[in-house]
């Protein structure tokens, strides 16, 4: 159990993201793809449904005993707001009202975001799509762990703590590893969500602002769902830089473990991602894939080949096209 992995660096690589070079193949082969392209109608009355929905949870375990607040927490609350996050996240792409309605989309972002209790939905999109456009730059891609993480969180335990706390890592690593102004946006969700976590909290009581907001936090770590986190992108198999996952809780966060799908055409919503596939399976049904989630963060916390140094990370080149 204390075994410590292998590897004390990322796996530095040279060459492009491989996303937007299949894009293009595809493209080119299936020109019916275009029309998955654009806004799911059917996003911003399930968003408001979660929305509705957990306020009436959190109303009715505002009386409930803690040990009950807790299990709801993990197992209801938590849950439904993991699946919120990834509303967030299509959101993020504009694939609620569309990319000619960017402030029509932040605005139902920052609704998707109040029962997470904790503000998010702007600064994701901020850092987000950065990821999208430049996967593993070495300066500008957040989603990958900094080296400190990769050689303290270096055995099975340590990988397990790691796991527990990846919401705090991913909330706070942007702020080190790529520090930017705060937008105006930014500043209207923090006061937003604050002024909905006071009203739940004067009416509800504690017991109901900790259904939501610890439901976030346990749901984003040891959790089922969060198997998503690992699966994206954590290199299982050398070389191979994104998988996805194609397994039933799908259903439950709009179909983001079509992963490979999803970055190759990140203006498809999740809804319409499995067509991508069908469309072009030769392109995806070779690939390394996951089909569980709970055994991606097993293997993940128990295999000590594996951890978060087990990604793929680009030297960016300087203005002469040399290698840093």
């Amino acid at each position: 159990m204390g075994a410590h992995v292998s590897r004390t660096d990322y796996e530095w690589v040279y060459t492009e993201e491989p996303h937007a070079t299949r894009r293009k193949e595809i493209l080119a082969k299936y020109p019916e793809i275009k029309q998955l392209m654009g806004c799911d109608h059917n996003l911003k009355y399930i968003v408001l449904a979660m929305v509705l929905a957990q306020i009436i949870f959190a109303i009715m375990v505002a009386d409930a005993s803690w040990p009950v607040v807790l299990v709801l927490c993990y197992v209801l609350g938590g849950t439904i707001n993991h699946s919120m996050t990834l509303a967030i996240h299509e959101i993020a792409h504009n694939l609620a009202f569309g990319h000619s309605r960017p402030l029509a989309n932040r605005i139902l972002g920052m609704i998707a975001n109040l029962p997470l209790g904790v503000p998010m939905s702007v600064s994701f999109k901020k850092y987000h799509l950065q990821h999208h456009r430049f996967q593993g730059d070495e300066r500008r891609d957040v989603d990958i762990p900094t080296k400190f993480e990769g050689r303290f969180f270096c055995n099975t335990f340590y990988k397990l703590i790691w796991i527990i706390l990846q919401p705090f890592f991913y909330t706070i690593r942007p702020l080190f590893v790529l520090p930017q102004p705060l937008l105006t946006l930014e500043a209207v969700n923090i006061v937003f969500q604050a002024i909905f976590d006071c009203l739940i909290y004067y009416y509800l009581g504690g017991k109901a602002l900790t259904y939501l907001i610890a439901g976030t936090f346990l749901s984003t770590g040891l959790h089922p769902l969060s198997g998503h986190f690992i699966s994206e992108h954590y290199m299982f198999i050398k070389g191979q830089e994104t998988y996805s996952y194609y397994g039933p809780l799908n259903y439950l966060v709009f179909n983001v473990g079509y992963h490979n799908e999803h970055h190759d055409f990140p203006s498809i919503p999740g809804s319409r991602l499995p067509m991508v596939k069908k469309i072009a399976p030769e392109y995806y049904d070779n690939l390394p894939c996951h089909h569980s989630w709970v055994k991606v963060i097993y293997d993940f916390i128990t295999d000590p080949e594996i951890g978060p140094l087990s990604r793929i990370r680009r030297k960016i080149r300087d203005e002469d096209g040399k290698k840093e």
